[in-house]
Formats: structure tokens, C-alpha cells, sequence
């Protein structure tokens, strides 16, 4: 999934209201007691046109998260993943259907009520980590803090370089970091803000195996400290195993899946 620097400077970035206990008929999972729902999306669909031809790429699909869930969506390439995250994200808007999120349907907010909604409340961790090339390390993390205010924004966003292990490269561009020291960062900007609900797309999708492994142990290592709810979009059945439920998007539907117990974190679903 790819965005402008604009958007990425707008999406990094109360306790939702509970809701009745339902039941995902997609996934015939029910909701625990005592959890909200985090987002919930109502048979939604999503077409482009193509020349003269529509393409569906999302058909009827509903979801379900509550708060402190982590779920990975698997998928072949080209299957809809990173379409459906952006949907859920409300960075952009279905063709039908409804989705809510932290209590909010969607639909009755534009552009920017929806960009205020996210702002201190959602993170973002992206494959190509979207980090604006001509601000430090510190600078590219305090950006969801302009949307979100705090007192000592400085010192928080250096305490979370020196979480992510870049205490000493605060002052370095993009750059001049490794691939892995900007999807640190990339974790650093989306944890910020303290949110909710982090999304990830892909997060080790331009990264060697090894460096891979160190970025999903910190990402879940520090997930499971924050409490938040994770939604993460991956082909790696390895990375998807990590997470406490699993569902596959086939022919613009999501169904429960098993990933396989494979050693190379392979596999093209």
C-alpha cells in the first residue's frame, strides 16, 4: 500500500463505547465479554473501473476486532489486501456496506472528520515505511504528535528511538539509516501516540529475513506491552502465526485459515 507524504503525515497518528456482544458470521467467532469493538465492518464492497469494465475487488465482506486482538490477513498478491486495509483505515471509502470504527460509522464523516478520528487513536507501519526523507529520525516520529499534542513531545519521541534501539540516531535522515533502522522508526511513529489500533502492511515485505525477524519480535514484543490492537496484512504464514487469529481474503471474502507450520515464513497467501 502506497501513499503520498501528505496522507502519511495525516494517518500515523476516550475509550470507545461498548458495544452488545455479536457474532461475526464470517468468521463464527463471538465476542468476549467485557471487550468492545474496536471496528466493525458490515458487508462491504469495493469496485474500480477498468477501461469499461468493472472490477470487483470486495465483495460482502464483514469483520469484526475488539479491543486488544491481534488478526492477520493473509492473501495471494493481488487479492485485495492492501484495499481492504486501507477501507478498515478509512483512508478510503467502499463502494457499499458500512465500517465503524471506535464507535464511529464511517460513512457519516468526510475526509477530515475521519483524519481526526485516527489522530492520536491509530498508528501505521508500512512496507515501504513512509518516512518523509528530509526530516531526523525524531522529527519523522513527532509528526502523529502534531495531530495528537502533548507536553514533552521531544523527550517522548526520543524515549521511543531509544525503545526501538536508535537512542543515538535521532538526528539521521532517512538516508542515512538501514532498511531495518527506518522500519524501527516506522514502529517508533506508529506507537507514539499511545493508540488503540496499529495497522500493518507488509511491515517486513522490504527487509532481509534476519533484519525481518528482529522488526516483528519488537513490533509484538511491543504490542503486547501497549495492549493494543493489532491488524496486520502479510503473505508470510510465520509473521501471521504471531498473531491470535488468522483469516484469508479469497475472491473478495474473508475466511478463517490456518497458516501452514512452515520454517521460511513462505508461502504466496
Amino acid at each position: 500500500m502506497s501513499y503520498s507524504s501528505d496522507q502519511a503525515s495525516n494517518i500515523s497518528t476516550d475509550d470507545a463505547p461498548a458495544h452488545r456482544p455479536f457474532t461475526d458470521t464470517q468468521n463464527t467467532r463471538q465476542v468476549p465479554h467485557g471487550h468492545h469493538s474496536v471496528l466493525h465492518a458490515e458487508k462491504l464492497s469495493k469496485q474500480v473501473s477498468s477501461g469499461e469494465r468493472s472490477l470487483t475487488i470486495l465483495h460482502n465482506l464483514s469483520l469484526s476486532v475488539v479491543a486488544g486482538e491481534s488478526v492477520a490477513i493473509l492473501g495471494k498478491s493481488g487479492s485485495g489486501k492492501s484495499t481492504l486495509l486501507g477501507l478498515l483505515a478509512g483512508l478510503d471509502t467502499p463502494s457499499d456496506g458500512e465500517l465503524t470504527l471506535f464507535g464511529q460509522p464511517l460513512s457519516r464523516l468526510d475526509e477530515d472528520g475521519r483524519a481526526a478520528l485516527r489522530a492520536g487513536r491509530v498508528g501505521f507501519v508500512f512496507q515501504n515505511f513512509q518516512l518523509l526523507p528530509t526530516l531526523s529520525a525524531l522529527e519523522n516520529v513527532l509528526l502523529p504528535l502534531e495531530l495528537s499534542p502533548r507536553a514533552g513531545e521531544n523527550q517522548h519521541a526520543s524515549q521511543w528511538l531509544e525503545r526501538v534501539g536508535l537512542g543515538e540516531r535521532t538526528d539521521h535522515l532517512p538516508k542515512q539509516l538501514s532498511g531495518g533502522e527506518q522500519q524501527r522508526v516506522a514502529i517508533a511513529r506508529a506507537f507514539v501516540t499511545d493508540p488503540e489500533l496499529v495497522f500493518a502492511d507488509e511491515p517486513t515485505g522490504n527487509l532481509d529475513p534476519d533484519t525481518g525477524a528482529q522488526i516483528i519480535d519488537l513490533l509484538f514484543t511491543l504490542n503486547r506491552e501497549a495492549g493494543t490492537t493489532l491488524i496486520l496484512v502479510t503473505h508470510d504464514h510465520a509473521l501471521a502465526r504471531r498473531c491470535g487469529r488468522c483469516l484469508r481474503l479469497v475472491n473478495g471474502q474473508l475466511e478463517p485459515f490456518q497458516p501452514a507450520a512452515i520454517s521460511n515464513g513462505g508461502g504466496d497467501e
